[in-house]
């Protein structure tokens, strides 16, 4: 039997609210409704159509509404797909339940996260820390929007990486976040959960040669000769980065730790506040 599935619109009671959308699954004639949280108005639904349709201040709303339907609808058919292949009964219920099923598997933010926890698991707090600001950038680029791992494509990445350039995010950055959500991309695919699509092919993920930005020795020497006899607040922030360039950069924090007894025979022996090491 044949299962329909059709996007509706139930418009608002209220004179000038937004309504909402649903979709309608239709199996052996018995029909069911997926409530989702996609909210629009009356002039933005085609009737005829049934479809959503974008005009006026709301384009890139209504857009990204449209966006998602479209990956909503695609689960669905997968999901069909599969009961049928399975060639046992089923009901639209079970449609239902097996998308959201599907749905909480395949959400990229949700996968994310998983690894991201995962990572801290096996004691790899720094990378942890990497993965959680790729994503941070990312959210930050979709507005919070999530987005399903099937829907990670060559054009996304684009629009991804035109979103950080217009902001002034070098290039070598812009190619860390890239390899970062690359990586993550590979481990669901790895797991079954998206097929291999390669939408990294056009985005940058090289790396440029940076522009040295140390500190001249000639400044260095200038600062340690400073006499700041007067600005004793001063005078102790300096004495503090000069420890800090003695140390070969020793962090604020492991210094604000040291104790005399750290200092044995000419040598100083500390344990990361940050690492343990």
């Amino acid at each position: 039997m044949m299962t329909s599935i059709k996007i509706k619109f139930r418009p608002s009671s209220v004179e000038g609210k937004e309504g909402c959308i649903y979709i309608q699954i239709i199996h052996n004639r018995v029909v069911r409704q997926l409530n989702t949280d996609y909210r629009i108005f009356t002039s933005e639904w085609d009737e005829g159509t049934e479809t959503v349709i974008a005009n006026g201040e709301r384009t890139n709303i209504v857009n990204a509404i449209k966006e998602r339907l479209a990956w909503d609808v695609a689960r669905l058919d997968k999901v069909v797909a599969q009961l049928d292949a399975e060639r046992r009964k089923y009901s639209a219920d079970d449609v239902i339940t097996a998308y959201h099923r599907l749905t909480k598997e395949v959400s990229l933010f949700s996968f994310w996260h998983n690894v991201i926890a995962q990572l801290k698991q096996f004691g790899k707090v720094r990378t942890s820390e990497t993965y959680a600001a790729t994503l941070k950038s990312f959210m930050a680029f979709r507005e919070a929007q999530d987005v399903p791992l099937d829907g990670i494509s060559s054009d996304l990445m684009l629009f991804y990486e035109a979103h950080l350039k217009a902001r002034g995010v070098r290039m070598n950055t812009i190619s860390f976040y890239m390899r970062i959500f690359r990586a993550v991309y590979n481990r669901a695919v790895e797991k079954g959960l998206t097929a291999q699509n390669n939408p990294f092919r056009h985005v940058y993920t090289g790396v440029d040669k940076t522009v040295k930005r140390a500190i001249p020795i000639k400044a260095i020497k200038a600062l340690k000769d400073l006499d700041l006899s007067m600005k004793p607040s001063s005078d102790f922030a300096r004495d503090m980065f000069m420890f800090s360039f003695y140390t070969r950069g020793m962090s604020f924090v492991d210094m604000a730790y040291l104790k005399k007894t750290d200092l044995q025979n000419g040598i100083l022996t500390y344990r990361r506040r940050k690492t343990g090491q």
